[in-house]
């Protein structure tokens, strides 16, 4: 997904990136790696850096989400449609933009698109489904001993007596 393009547009990212760019990137960096852990999907972001004087492309991988920066002189756009020509034929990608051409491009070239807006609104209905996953199991339902069979748990429990 282009990032800059994602911050430009949702209102959260906005606010932030007029006191500071760097946070506005830090926050939606974190809003997609609890994204990617509850989906179970991998997320690129593609920050633009091609008006940044000698910048060389580098990535990294930050809470599980892949950042890259691209080179001087070349845009989101040019590396997000590399990723997407790399793909094999039948992976399933869906590239995150408002920008209407790239839209069709990354289309063009097999890969779904997605506006930021729907993007944010996947994001905020797996959170939603996360909290209601998580706040509907009680706390001892996720312990060890809860789970054992009662022959296992009876036979553990003879164990330990002994071991006092």
């Amino acid at each position: 997904m282009d990032g800059y393009n994602i911050i430009h547009a949702w209102p959260v990212l906005q606010k932030l990136k007029e006191t500071s760019l760097a946070h506005a990137r830090d926050k939606l960096v974190d809003m997609l790696s609890n994204y990617a852990a509850l989906s179970g999907d991998r997320v690129v972001v593609v920050f633009d850096a091609h008006l940044v004087k000698n910048n060389l492309e580098h990535a990294e991988v930050v809470s599980g989400v892949e950042v890259i920066y691209t080179q001087e002189g070349e845009t989101a756009d040019t590396v997000i449609e590399k990723l997407v020509g790399a793909l094999p034929d039948r992976s399933s990608v869906s590239v995150a933009t408002l920008d209407w051409d790239e839209q069709r491009v990354v289309f063009g070239r097999g890969a779904y698109r997605l506006t930021p807006r729907e993007l944010l609104e996947r994001i905020k209905r797996l959170q939603k489904e996360g909290e209601q996953k998580y706040q509907t199991t009680a706390p001892s339902d996720s312990y060890l001993e809860n789970r054992l069979v009662d022959e296992i748990r009876s036979a553990l429990e003879k164990w330990r007596r002994r071991k006092g």
